[in-house]
């Protein structure tokens, strides 16, 4: 069996995959020096409630067949935001109205901005 992916290889291989069905606004945050639960969260847009479930599902397939492990996903009813979890990378993919409302990359850089105070 070959050597488990790193968090670039991971990150690239989401992107990718995302890309392949037309994700939208892809944003990748370095979060490793942040928290230790992961090292990279990438944020995508669906324009569609379907388009969000078929990005996260070409997502966990893609990670997947790369040999990385899902260690969970969260939202595939609703389908409005559906996080996948690989490990070292945390996949959002959200339908434009909910990303607005939860602004993650505004959340994530506040706490960017606060840890650096410190």
């Amino acid at each position: 069996m070959s050597e488990y992916p790193s968090p670039e290889q991971l990150a690239k291989i989401a992107i990718a995959a995302l890309e392949d069905i037309k994700g939208k606004d892809i944003t990748v945050i370095n979060a490793g020096h942040l928290t230790s639960l992961f090292d990279k969260m990438i944020i995508a847009s669906g324009d569609s409630t379907r388009q969000v479930k078929s990005l996260a599902d070409n997502v966990q397939k893609k990670l997947k067949e790369a040999g990385a492990d899902i260690i969970g996903v969260e939202g595939e009813q609703v389908g409005e935001w559906v996080l996948v979890d690989a490990g070292d990378v945390v996949v959002h993919v959200m339908h434009p109205t909910v990303r607005a409302h939860y602004n993650l990359e505004e959340l994530w850089g506040a706490a960017r901005k606060a840890r650096a105070a410190h």
